[in-house]
């Protein structure tokens, strides 16, 4: 029953009648019940189909079923009636139910056709090298990995909590890892670490080659630890300078920690390039060409090969904006890698200028091994900051390129066979 529907009148208990009043009942009722349907008989045309739905016969284009109970009475019924779905089916002839179902499924499959479109457009608006920060939460800043972990599976109610302010560590460059103790609310506990070490990570081909290396964890406040005393205690790992100068790769810390009684093991990860097969100059230069903002940075290249450099935008007022990158072939040689600011996105965000880049960090891309990449160093912080220019210097265009045209026309052609087929089965039911 809809929410409009009358609520059915009380029906009251029958009171005792004679046999002769019953009798007479039951004929009147009879005689009704056969005068009705002669009417409706005589009413309902033989070639008439069966009656459908209010909705079907709308968009088919037929005619609406004609009036009594045939016609309202029963599409009162069904509207108000529980399986009202499976009252309409149970009535429609194969030929019926065949175009129905037809006509469901391309209706279905338009929707999302039109839906594909839409989101490959609207994902598509602007290049794959220029996009808003949003969509790289991960990107923000640069990866300073933490974690907490079961001190041991007997003493799960202990918790690690792990840190590093670096994954990736090129050359000279030292790592400091982080290890504290706490309860399941985040409380302080107990703890020390009562040994580390640095050592070749066993998923890589051929480890240990290299001998493992003790690593010093202390809370004295020296060598990196921020405060004497704390329960944080911090590990200084230098890979050029403490037994792995050429090795090229994972490396992993192993570290034993104990909670009063309690004691149990964890690791932490670098990846490690002994030499940087690139170098960034520190110079940057900006120009606006098609609408857009380029930034161009200088490179010294020593190996030749794919290079993805990747920074981040921030606004005047320090709030990340956009992420930009490259991803293209070098040759060897002093030479510029460009970082695009899309003019479309600048006019969509509006930051306010000057921009500011920053945390610039880039790697030659490897064909085949473990790693997949030999690292550069990263230009840490604000390396350079634009020019103010205003809104009329950025074109509203969205990005376009072959690949782009391509897939759209395909999705385009996926909506216009949808259609076509629709439009086909909405002819069929429109036919007698």
């Amino acid at each position: 029953m809809t929410p409009n529907s009358p609520a059915p009148a009380p029906v009251s208990r029958p009171r005792r009648l004679g046999w002769v009043f019953l009798v007479m009942a039951l004929a009147v009722g009879g005689l009704g019940w056969w005068s009705w349907s002669r009417e409706a008989g005589e009413e309902e045309a033989p070639s008439e189909p069966p009656v459908l739905a209010e909705g079907q016969n709308r968009e088919a284009g037929e005619a609406p079923p004609k009036s009594g109970l045939v016609g309202r009475g029963a599409a009162l019924e069904r509207r108000s009636s529980p399986g009202t779905e499976d009252m309409r089916v149970s009535v429609l002839s194969p030929e019926q139910r065949e175009r129905l179902e037809r006509r469901e499924l391309w209706t279905a499959r338009l929707e999302r056709a039109k839906q594909t479109l839409e989101s490959y457009v609207s994902a598509t608006r602007y290049p794959p090298q220029s996009r808003s920060i949003r969509e790289h939460p991960d990107q923000v800043v640069l990866a300073e990995p933490e974690r907490t972990r079961p001190l041991s599976r007997e003493h799960a109610d202990v918790q690690l909590r792990l840190k590093q302010d670096r994954v990736f560590v090129v050359s000279d460059e030292a790592v400091h890892f982080f290890v504290s103790c706490e309860d399941s609310q985040r409380a302080p506990r107990p703890c020390q670490v009562l040994s580390a070490s640095a050592h070749e990570a066993e998923h890589v081909q051929g480890a240990g080659g290299v001998p493992a290396v003790p690593v010093a964890f202390t809370d004295d406040g020296a060598a990196g630890d921020a405060l004497a005393g704390d329960g944080i205690f911090t590990g200084r790992f230098q890979p050029s300078k403490q037994g792995f100068p050429l090795y090229s790769g994972t490396l992993r810390v192993d570290v034993r920690v104990r909670s009063d009684k309690a004691e149990g093991m964890a690791f932490l990860d670098i990846l490690y390039t002994p030499s940087p097969p690139a170098t960034f100059t520190g110079r940057v230069r900006e120009a606006l060409a098609d609408g857009s903002l380029l930034l161009y940075l200088g490179i010294h290249v020593r190996k030749a090969g794919r290079y993805v450099v990747a920074g981040r935008i921030d606004n005047e007022s320090g709030e990340p904006f956009a992420h930009v990158s490259f991803n293209e072939e070098l040759k060897e040689g002093v030479q510029e890698v460009k970082l695009t600011v899309f003019g479309k996105l600048v006019l969509d965000e509006a930051p306010t200028f000057p921009l500011q880049l920053r945390d610039v960090e880039g790697f030659l891309l490897k064909e085949s091994g473990d790693p997949d990449r030999e690292l550069m160093t990263t230009m840490r912080g604000y390396v350079h900051t634009t020019k103010e220019y205003p809104a009329t210097s950025f074109s509203p265009d969205e990005w376009q390129s072959e690949e782009r045209s391509r897939n759209r026309n395909e999705f385009i052609r996926d909506v216009e066979e949808a259609q076509r087929q629709l439009d086909a089965t909405l002819g069929e039911e429109k036919r007698p």
